[in-house]
């Protein structure tokens, strides 16, 4: 089936089509460029398969006339895969405009186009931010109340409700992706992208955001790309809730994620802590993610968080370098 990919161009999209292009011969990219730049999809232009529309997916008008041209590019009818969102979490608590803007109003423009333009098939990238601070109690695909402490968390969520919405009005196929804290190349974000980065400008001293007690799930990229595309040939029609968390069943800590980037990178290095328990407002110091749903599927991530973020670091410093 032909494949409209908004948010093409950003990091989870760009590593999705290079999975997919295995398969697939007929994919439109839908992308503003503003978190990557077009050269990063330089790989696929000289490709036929793929072809790319430069728009901006905010812009309700602008949005509607790249979903019909898209769709005029591609051989059958298309299924919409949604990765266009703000990326980084800080930026939005300085300036709420940027998630409702990136985040949740793509969303809205996509849906409603999506019924125009009769588009059944919705595949939504969310984010574990939407359950907010549970602290230790699990977070399964029906935990509540849904307390996202993050403008990004709160315009997923918002997301996520009017996919539901479009889904009783008129999308046949809805698969909602929840994840934790994705890491691998070429990285725009995110805890090791950020200690490689200060490590080139200080080799000699590393400042943590927080005390470095904080305690996640990483899953690497290339597991979540191959867990959407097994969920999305799994036949969900009938289900209720077809949300599912994507993860490992472990977590790490800030603190080991510093020590073994220091360790790989700059091993002369200092850490330096902060005593608060978080880094930024809307940081979530610890969750526990569960993953039961999507295992029953036949899923499961090759590699746990430890070994995610031991790829990554050398997968990062090799693109920082």
């Amino acid at each position: 089936m032909s494949k409209i990919i908004a948010g093409g161009g950003g990091f989870i999209g760009l590593n999705f089509i290079k999975q997919i292009l295995k398969t697939e011969k007929d994919i439109v990219i839908l992308d503003n460029f503003s978190n990557s730049k077009l050269s990063t999809i330089e790989s696929f232009l000289n490709d036929d398969n793929v072809k790319v529309i430069e728009c901006d997916l905010s812009n309700n008008l602008e949005t509607k006339l790249s979903i019909k041209k898209a769709i005029n590019l591609t051989f059958s009818p298309p299924e919409l895969w949604h990765f266009a969102a703000n990326s980084d979490i800080p930026s939005g608590v300085n300036d709420s405009s940027i998630d409702l803007k990136d985040t949740f109003l793509t969303t809205f423009n996509l849906i409603e186009i999506c019924k125009i333009e009769n588009i059944k098939s919705f595949y939504f990238a969310s984010s574990s931010a939407v359950y907010g601070d549970h602290g230790l109690k699990p977070l399964n695909e029906e935990t509540g109340p849904m307390m996202p402490i993050s403008n990004y968390g709160a315009m997923k969520l918002a997301s996520e409700a009017i996919c539901f919405a479009a889904k009783e009005s008129h999308f046949d196929d809805l698969r909602i992706f929840r994840f934790p804290n994705v890491v691998g190349a070429p990285a725009t974000h995110g805890v090791v992208l950020d200690f490689i980065r200060k490590l080139k400008n200080n080799p000699k001293k590393l400042k943590v955001l927080g005390n470095g007690l904080q305690e996640k799930s990483y899953l690497h990229v290339n597991d979540l790309v191959r867990g959407m595309i097994h969920l999305s040939h799994k036949d969900f029609k009938k289900v209720k809730n077809p949300i599912f968390n994507l993860g490992p069943s472990d977590s790490v800590s800030v603190k080991w994620i510093a020590e073994e980037t220091i360790k790989i990178f700059s091993p002369d290095s200092e850490i330096c802590y902060e005593l608060k328990d978080r880094g930024w407002v809307g940081d979530i110091p610890k969750f526990i993610y569960n993953t039961e749903k999507v295992l029953k599927t036949g899923w499961e991530p090759l590699l746990n968080s430890k070994e995610a973020i031991k790829l990554a670091i050398k997968e990062i410093i090799s693109q920082e370098t």
